[in-house]
């Protein structure tokens, strides 16, 4: 382990010790002696090198390694660091990444004059999620749920304090047992247990949670329900990985589909429905907070390979179809919306759903219409459920078109531009083909060939600056770095230490790639001020993501992730926005006992280290995978594990 006694690195500026020879006395010497000698250090200095870096293996960086190591680069990147500015780093002991269940010191954290300190948030933050507030949201329209849409607090209304997790939280259950058990302490909502009791969405039984599988329309349980689906399409062969779950509930439908490899993106708005996708996300299951009103979803064109809505109470057929059209601008080429519930089967349900036989049939006519006007065919109805197919390409879709013209195509535009972004009345094109046997955009692989497959958005040209040999590049780079993430911290190749994982910065979601045979989900985070946006390329490989701005908060609740990994985002953000508000950010997110990797220059990681010491993390820096000569460092974190205060409500249960 690297140490304050160490060597240091020779720089330009260092002074030669007393036992340097004169420049004269060399000059006497014969020439080949003196290249002797020179390559005999050389190859000293090399081996001990070698030495160092390959039987100590992990190099933590102290004050002094820090302070050589920057003095090796050039003088317009040299910047003085003094003690003060990193007397934090000067531990040398390894990081314990493992949970424990600290015992609760309010999160209290020694003062330190180099550093900030950042107190606790009152309890009644405990799960706040700035985006979503619900105070806030009713200055807005309820028009089309406008107001249930991301709408974030102004710069001087911004938190700087830490959210506490609920007293008594524990680490959730290990996957896949986390599927089917919740601890009561870290949700303490019963509105569900009540409101949905007899669908079978959720139990309350002693300190934890159950839950059944149930949903509105499939009472047998999610599992039977996805069987049911999977008598109509293929969920077998891998040509259905990415599915999309729109007013998820708990996402039950999403939960079952992961033993199937398909990975599901379900999200459903914050109301009266109380943290459903908090309940989501405690079981392990991808999920955001989001709602279909005015702005696209935030994911790129030709994203999923199956939609779906079981009674999620979107009005498909209502504002000229808007709704549907989005589902479309989303959807893949051939893929599949799936629609259970009102108004499908009506003639059999109407009087449980309490509703007129004209009504429901006012409504599935008007879906049909939207579905046939957006060129989709009506696939197969059964029973409860009806499914719908989107075409391969729009070249029988635009000669169909010339008579009736609703919705209109959409002029020239950015499919994949998704971020507060308004929602059109217009069909968006796919991208031409030469015959109608063709798949738009180009033909995915199956999963799970797809992961590791050249995506027809790369191979097509269609991302500046990404060709396939950098693709292929960029997989053998992150199965280097996996590999020595792993060695500095263990618990990355321990089933059940981790599960919801999140990439800040994914580019072409080489990370996520190299954790897939793994028990986990990654989130892809693609920053709307990335240079090249590569959401797409990661739903092609059959990952799933989202777009973010790192300036905001994101939608989804406290404690949502185990670890958190953020490549360059600092970086990225440098003069964008305040690199305190993304470290709360990611302290809000994080679990108690998460961890963190970060990837960045030296200098920036020396300020999130102090930043990250106010947050009362655990944190190390360390040298990149290829040596100490590199400027890139990394810093890996843990958050301490701390609770709000009991109260008296809380010490019941």
């Amino acid at each position: 382990m690297a140490g304050s006694n160490q060597t240091p690195y020779y720089t330009p500026t260092s002074k030669p010790s007393s036992a340097t020879l004169p420049f004269s006395s060399w000059k006497k010497l014969n020439p080949y002696y003196s290249l002797a000698a020179v390559t005999f250090l050389c190859c000293a200095c090399y081996y001990a090198g070698y030495l160092q870096h390959s039987s100590v293996g992990l190099r933590v960086l102290t004050t002094s390694t820090i302070a050589s190591t920057t003095n090796c680069f050039s003088s317009q990147n040299n910047t003085s660091i003094t003690t003060s500015r990193v007397s934090s780093t000067s531990s040398s002991s390894p990081l314990d990444f493992r949970t424990h269940h600290a015992a609760d010191d309010g999160g209290a954290v020694a003062p330190d004059d180099a550093v900030k300190i950042y107190p606790p948030c009152d309890v009644k933050f405990s799960e706040y999620t700035p985006c979503e507030d619900q105070k806030r949201s009713l200055k807005f329209k309820r028009d089309r749920l406008i107001y249930r849409e991301r709408h974030c607090p102004e710069k001087n209304e911004l938190l700087k304090c830490r959210i506490p997790a609920p007293y008594g939280y524990k680490n959730p259950f290990k996957w896949p047992l986390s599927r089917d058990l919740a601890w009561y302490a870290n949700v303490p909502h019963k509105e569900l247990t009540v409101e949905k009791a007899v669908q079978n969405w959720i139990r309350f039984e002693g300190d934890r949670f159950k839950f059944p599988g149930g949903g509105t329309m499939f009472p047998n349980g999610a599992d039977a329900y996805i069987d049911d689906i999977g008598k109509l399409i293929n969920l077998k062969d891998g040509s259905i990985r990415t599915a999309i779950d729109t007013g998820c509930g708990v996402a039950s439908w999403g939960a079952y589909l992961l033993s199937r490899n398909i990975l599901a993106m379900s999200f459903a708005p914050r109301d009266t429905h109380e943290a459903q996708v908090q309940f989501a996300l405690e079981r392990g299951v991808p999920a955001l907070i989001g709602v279909i009103a005015s702005k696209r979803l935030p994911y790129p064109s030709r994203a999923f390979d199956m939609a779906h809505c079981s009674r999620c109470l979107i009005p498909w057929g209502e504002y000229d179809g808007t709704y549907l059209i989005e589902v479309d601008r989303v959807l893949r080429p051939g893929g599949y919306w799936i629609l259970s519930g009102p108004p499908i089967n009506w003639r059999k349900h109407w009087k449980g759903w309490e509703r007129t036989r004209e009504d429901l049939n006012a409504e599935q006519t008007k879906i049909e219409q939207v579905a046939k006007s957006l060129c989709w065919k009506k696939f197969v109805e059964k029973d409860d459920i009806a499914i719908w197919q989107k075409p391969y390409n729009h070249l029988q879709c635009k000669e169909s078109r010339k008579m009736s013209r609703n919705p209109p195509m959409c002029p020239a535009q950015d499919p994949d531009k998704a971020w507060y972004t308004e929602i059109e009345t217009c069909l968006t094109p796919l991208p031409e083909v030469s015959s109608e046997d063709r798949v738009a955009g180009g033909q995915l692989e199956k999963w799970p060939k797809r992961l590791h497959a050249i995506p027809p958005r790369i191979s097509r040209g269609t991302v500046e600056g990404i060709t396939a040999d950098t693709f292929k590049k960029d997989s053998q780079l992150w199965k280097r770095r996996m590999s020595y993430y792993k060695t500095v911290n263990n618990q990355l190749g321990q089933p059940g230490r981790y599960r919801n994982l999140l990439d800040m910065n994914a580019n072409l979601g080489g990370f996520a790639a190299n954790l897939v045979d793994d028990p986990v989900w990654v989130m892809n985070i693609v920053p709307v001020e990335a240079k090249v946006n590569t959401l797409g390329v990661i739903y092609e490989r059959g990952l799933i993501g989202t777009y973010q701005s790192w300036c905001e908060a994101m939608s989804t609740y406290p404690r949502t992730y185990d670890l958190i990994h953020g490549d360059s985002v600092f970086t990225l953000y440098e003069d964008r926005c305040e690199m305190e508000d993304i470290l709360l950010e990611m302290d809000r997110i994080l679990r108690p006992e998460g961890s963190v990797i970060i990837r960045d220059d030296v200098d920036i990681l020396v300020k999130v280290k102090r930043i990250a010491d106010g947050l009362n993390w655990d944190s190390q820096i360390v040298d990149h995978e290829d040596g100490p000569m590199e400027r890139e460092k990394l810093l890996f974190a843990v958050k301490s594990y701390w609770t709000a205060p009991a109260t008296q409500e809380s010490k019941i249960y």
